[in-house]
This record gives structure tokens, C-alpha cells and sequence, in this order.
């Protein structure tokens, strides 16, 4: 087997299963990585400087086709009703007939790190077989010093194989595609997929199983830090504006994705950002958007001109076009991935039925119900014909990575906020004026300016009205924020039919939590939404 990269009889023995690759390439650089990818046929160099890859089939996760191996230890740890159970003895089998299948070919090798704190962090090997996918992870995740790497020794390991086509009845999957987690042994295998968001949600779901234990917070969130040291944390879903809302000049950004709370405070789980870049902006995101012109950036699924510029309006391929990039391109960027217990906490929706205000001032109670609820609403398909949004409701704000039950995180968060006296906000940055279709995107200055009121804590010196439907409290007027937008009601020509609206998204609420209830106190019970009583 020939090697290339840092020569290391460790990683050898650690990674004997691939005695049979042809060659294996560990930790190469950016620069290495560029010339594999294109030599191999699998990426192309833009007019700017980055590398464009395409996933085909995949644009996204496949959260059905993904497993945990059900064994003694994780019997009665994991959440089954959002988990699917994979036994050890089919594990074992697609382990071996992956790596048989690795015979032969040329394999990539990263050594890196989940977590930045070092007492949490997970030592993570990461094998594939596209160089791409390589220089994919090796953005996304923390480099440890290269001087270190003789004695890296792996908790987690990463096989990642989009070549292979799993056989579902030989492997207990559900199709050729499979992301099994042995979270026991710390293994995690990959095939059927180029689609790379796959390896990073992979380290999320294990780091999400491992740390409550431990008493530490893992959250899908965004996070940044102010010059006085206050730490910000924005849950939300895809969309939501996590990654654009986080990346403030005026703050130093922590991360734009997962991170965890612990006993000194926030910690990031990556050392990159892998941000959406369908219909991406200079204006709007000029941080985000520079990295896209810059080497070493990673385009995924972005249509290029003939000319090989990126057109990010296009989103013929995928609405899920996105770009990886190392944190410290963006140049507010912490260098530890480190701040202390947040003063705020955010939580983002994009309300696509035009019933939530911009923002709202939640209690613990009402932080927890909304964290359990993890509500947003997408626009359903295409925008063609269809004006009718969907519903989500993603527990924690990211269900499909929570191995345990939800309530296991949303007790873990109330009592970290009631501990550290955290703020907590609602910000919809979804529709105003009517539902999608009618109305229009809630328009982004406008929520950055209640953002930074809210950061700053001027936003607690403004009259505040119960909102009638969901009961938390919605600032009555805030400089430079036309008023009515603050109240969406008096922003619809027709308020019988906001009203209809309403009660509808309410119904929602109140149906979705139903499977919580047994789970959390009678506190967190009464913050759920009612029905208005009166028209105003």
C-alpha cells in the first residue's frame, strides 16, 4: 500500500481494514486536495478560486436511510421513535463488504477534531474515498496542530464510501443508501451518497449521544460573542437564518452551526461553516459571500457559467446549494471557538403562514416549549402554483441528530438558562402582511435591528403586549422598525382570515406537543398557545 502525506505506522495499524486500498493519502493540505479532485474527475476550479462539486442524485440528507446499532448499551438510551434500530450483526457485515469494496482504490484520511473544548472534544478520523469529500471535512471540522498528529488517537471514525450501494435486505437498510451508527464502538459508514453534509451531521449525532451524559449541552445552533463578552446562541432550522444572522460585524462569531454548553461556558463543534448560498447576496452577506470567491472554499451544487462564475440565483440543480469554507475566513471569526455562558439565547423561525410577529420575549417555560417544538414552515415544492406552506416541527431544533429523547436536551437547556439567567427571544424571519404567496419575507434590516435591541438589552425597556395566540410577550414599538409590522395581525388586509390563519398554526402546536407532555412539568405545559378569544 503506498502512502502519501505524513507517514505514520500508527495510522497504519489503526487503519489496517484498508490494507488492501491502493493507496491512502493522509491528512493532505487544500492545495493537494485541489489537485486530487481534479485529476480524479470529481470537481472543477471556478472563476474565483473555489472548488465546484456536484452530488447527483442526493442534494441533501437522506434522514430515513439512517441507522443506530441497537445493542445493550444503547437499548435504553436512544429515542427508537426517531431512531431507526440497525442490529450489530448487520453493522459488522456492511462494515466488511465496505471495506472490500475500498480494495483497490485511493482513500483520503483526516485526522480531526469534534468540539472545541478540549475536555469535550472528539478525536475523529474521517475516510473517503473523493478528495472533495476530504478537503469537505477537513473545512468543517477543527485541524488539530499537524506536529500533533503521530499520536492522534481516533474516538470516532468515519467511512465514507458513495460508491457503494448497500443491499437492503442483506443489511437491514432501506435502500442503497445507508448512514449507520455504531455509537458504541464509535464507527459510522456512509454509502450511496455524495452529498458530504452527511459526515458533518454524523460527528453532530454522536457528539448529541455522548455529552449529555457528561452534563453538556449539544445544541444546533449558530453562535456569536460581543466586545463585553456577551455570547449569543440562535437555534434554528434550515433557512431559518442561523449562519446569516450569526455572521455580525459588529460581533465576533463563534460558530454558524453546533455547538455545545458545558460547565466554562459555549463551545464550537467545528472549525468550519457550510452555509446556504441559494440567492446569497454581497449586499445582504458580504462575509459569507467573500468566501465564495476565495481558494480552499468548497461549492456544492452551484451552477457556474460558462464563464465558471457561480451564479447563486440559480436553483436548478438544488434550493440546497451550499458552500464549506474554514471559520477563519470569515475575519470576525474566534480563533478558540471558545465564550462563556450566553446572556441571550435566540430561536429562529421562518413562519411561512404570516401569524408570528419579528420578535417575541419568552420565559424559561416558553424557551422550553418552543425548543421542544423546534417550529418553522416551509414553502411547499416549487413556487410554481403552490402557495401553501408546510409545517415543520423539528424537536430541539434538529431531530434527525438527536439520538436521545427530547427530553433529555429541552430539561438539560431549562435548567442552564434558570442557572445562568439567560434571555431568551422568539425572532420569525418568515412572512409579513399575509402567508407565502400573499404576503412578503419579513425584510431583513428590520430584523437585525430588533436583533441587535435584543443583544444589547435595550430591547427589555419597550412596552410589551401578551400576544393573544401565543401568549409571549411582543414589543409595542422599537426605533427604526415601522410599528406594524410588530403586530401581524394589523399588517393583513383581511384580519378574519390572519385570525383563521392563526388558529390554525395554534392547532398545530398544540397537536405536535401532544407527545410531550408526559415529559415535561405542568410549568412548560401552560406555555402552549390558545385560541384568540376576541377579536381586537
Amino acid at each position: 500500500m503506498e502512502q502519501f502525506g505524513i507517514h505514520n505506522p500508527a495510522i497504519q495499524l489503526a487503519t489496517a481494514g484498508f490494507g488492501n486500498a491502493r493507496s491512502v493519502r493522509y491528512n493532505f493540505t487544500a492545495a493537494s486536495l485541489y489537485e486530487e479532485s481534479i485529476r480524479r474527475g470529481e470537481a472543477e476550479l471556478t472563476a474565483h478560486g473555489a472548488l465546484r462539486a456536484l452530488t447527483g442524485q442526493h442534494t441533501g440528507r437522506s434522514p430515513k436511510d439512517k441507522f443506530v446499532v441497537r445493542d445493550a448499551n444503547t437499548d435504553g438510551e436512544i429515542w427508537w421513535d426517531n431512531n431507526k434500530p440497525m442490529s450489530p450483526e448487520h453493522f459488522a457485515l456492511l462494515k466488511a463488504d465496505m471495506l472490500a469494496h475500498a480494495a483497490g482504490k485511493e482513500l483520503f484520511v483526516q485526522d480531526l477534531i469534534g468540539g472545541a473544548d478540549e475536555t469535550n472534544a472528539l478525536p475523529t478520523r474521517v475516510v473517503t474515498e473523493l478528495a472533495w469529500h476530504s478537503l469537505f471535512i477537513r473545512n468543517l471540522l477543527i485541524r488539530p496542530e499537524r506536529s500533533t498528529l503521530e499520536s492522534f488517537a481516533p474516538k470516532l471514525t468515519i467511512i465514507d464510501l458513495p460508491t457503494f450501494k448497500a443491499d437492503p435486505e442483506r443489511y437491514g437498510c432501506r435502500t442503497e443508501t445507508v448512514i449507520a451508527c455504531d455509537l458504541t464502538n464509535g464507527e459510522i459508514l456512509i454509502a450511496g451518497t455524495f452529498y458530504a453534509g452527511e459526515m458533518k451531521k454524523s460527528v453532530f449525532t454522536a457528539l448529541n449521544y455522548l455529552l449529555p451524559a457528561k452534563g453538556v449541552m449539544p445544541m444546533h445552533c449558530s453562535a456569536n460573542v460581543g466586545p463585553n463578552g456577551d455570547a449569543a446562541v440562535f437555534f434554528g432550522l434550515s433557512g431559518t437564518g442561523k449562519t446569516t444572522l450569526s455572521a455580525d460585524p459588529a460581533r465576533t462569531l463563534i460558530g454558524d452551526d453546533e455547538h455545545g454548553w458545558g460547565e466554562d461556558g459555549i463551545f464550537n463543534f467545528e472549525g468550519g461553516c457550510y452555509a446556504k448560498t441559494i440567492r446569497l447576496s454581497l449586499e445582504a452577506e458580504p462575509e459569507i459571500y467573500a468566501t465564495t470567491q476565495r481558494f480552499g472554499t468548497v461549492l456544492e451544487n452551484v451552477v457556474l457559467d460558462e464563464n465558471r462564475v457561480p451564479d447563486f440565483n440559480d436553483g436548478s440543480l438544488t434550493e440546497n446549494t451550499r458552500c464549506a469554507y474554514p471559520l477563519d475566513f470569515i475575519p470576525n471569526a474566534s480563533k478558540s471557538g471558545l465564550a462563556g455562558h450566553p446572556k441571550t439565547i435566540i430561536m429562529l423561525t421562518a413562519d411561512a403562514f404570516g401569524v408570528m410577529p419579528p420578535i417575541a420575549k419568552l420565559t424559561p417555560d416558553q424557551a422550553m416549549y418552543h425548543f421542544l417544538s423546534g417550529y418553522t414552515a416551509k414553502v411547499a415544492g416549487t413556487e410554481r402554483g403552490v402557495t401553501e406552506p408546510e409545517a415543520t416541527f423539528s424537536t430541539c431544533f434538529g431531530a434527525p441528530f438527536m439520538p436521545r429523547h427530547p427530553s433529555e436536551y429541552g430539561n438539560l437547556l431549562k435548567e442552564l438558562i434558570g442557572r445562568h439567567g439567560v434571555e431568551c427571544w422568539l425572532v420569525n424571519t418568515g412572512w409579513t402582511g399575509g402567508a407565502y404567496g400573499t404576503g412578503k419575507r419579513m425584510p431583513i434590516k428590520a430584523t437585525r435591528t430588533l436583533l441587535a435591541a435584543a443583544l444589547s438589552g435595550e430591547l427589555n425597556k419597550a412596552d410589551f403586549r401578551a400576544d393573544s395566540n401565543f401568549g409571549f410577550a411582543v414589543p409595542v414599538a422599537v426605533a427604526d422598525v415601522e410599528t406594524a409590522i410588530l403586530d401581524p395581525r394589523s399588517t393583513w388586509a383581511d384580519a378574519d382570515a390572519y385570525d383563521a390563519q392563526a388558529t390554525k398554526l395554534v392547532t398545530m402546536f398544540i397537536d405536535n406537543f401532544a407527545k410531550f407532555e408526559e415529559h415535561v412539568d405542568g410549568g412548560v405545559r401552560d406555555a402552549a398557545p390558545g385560541f384568540r378569544v376576541a377579536a381586537e
